[in-house]
């Protein structure tokens, strides 16, 4: 393992979003706070309590769950399409590091940006409402697997796109939906039988119900398949960057 290269990689894509360290603390805190407005104040006084949670509470993990998904994707996506776009990513090719030292860098690096935008999103969500949180290892479990996963997907994302508008197409046109259909703001029996059928097939709706056990100890689904959700997903995506990286798939086009 080349440990300097994948430091080398870490390290430059962290100082990138250093440069913009105001951005990316201020803009989770005012969506989070609005979050707050629109669902917590305006829903949540018509809606007291879910499952015996406040509603103001049982939306946290679902708004972590939707920041920390959309920014693991976006950073990682752009990550690697960014050195395609200019050509580095040549650079990185002919250098003696292999595929997984390459996917260590970027993708730690996405996934450690959404991290600290979840925290941020936690603490800011502490701002509002008297928040506990009963299984805090499984939440940290759960949320540095989430930010894994998904920056996986968006570094798969960013080698398959082939300009910036196609690097927005599924976060927002397939992720997006997933994240909203999976009861990030709502509990699934709440749902016609019907829709809560179809929400299992959901493989977001698995992570958010896992997220939210840790927090209030109940949930849609038994935590042991949210946490088999997610290391499936892992295991898909971290198989097809390899096969990627393999047949040079998008990348020496």
């Amino acid at each position: 393992m080349n440990l300097r290269a994948v430091q080398a990689i870490y390290m430059n894509e962290m100082q990138r979003f250093f440069r913009t360290i105001l951005q990316s603390f201020v803009s989770p805190v005012i969506s989070t706070s609005l979050y707050f407005v629109v669902f917590g104040a305006a829903i949540g006084s018509r809606i007291e309590t879910v499952e015996g949670v406040s509603y103001g509470a049982f939306i946290v993990p679902g708004l972590i769950m939707l920041s920390v998904i959309m920014q693991s994707i976006s950073n990682a996506s752009f990550g690697i399409y960014f050195p395609k776009f200019t050509g580095t990513v040549f650079e990185l090719l002919s250098a003696p590091i292999n595929f997984l030292e390459i996917v260590i860098g970027f993708v730690g690096a996405a996934a450690t940006k959404a991290l600290f935008i979840g925290m941020v999103i936690l603490g800011t969500a502490a701002v509002f409402i008297d928040l506990t949180i009963l299984h805090p290892v499984a939440m940290v479990l759960f949320l540095v697997l989430t930010c894994l996963a998904f920056a996986l997907l968006g570094f798969i994302i960013g080698i398959w796109a082939k300009n910036f508008e196609q690097l927005q197409l599924v976060p927002l046109l397939v992720v997006t939906p997933l994240v909203f259909l999976g009861g990030s703001f709502y509990s699934t029996e709440m749902l016609p039988p019907v829709w809560q059928t179809i929400t299992h097939f959901n493989p977001v709706f698995y992570l958010i119900s896992g997220f939210r056990w840790a927090f209030f100890g109940v949930a849609d689904v038994a935590v042991g398949w949210s946490l088999l959700a997610v290391a499936i997903f892992f295991a898909i995506c971290l198989g097809l960057v390899a096969r990627i990286f393999q047949t040079g798939w998008r990348i020496r086009d």
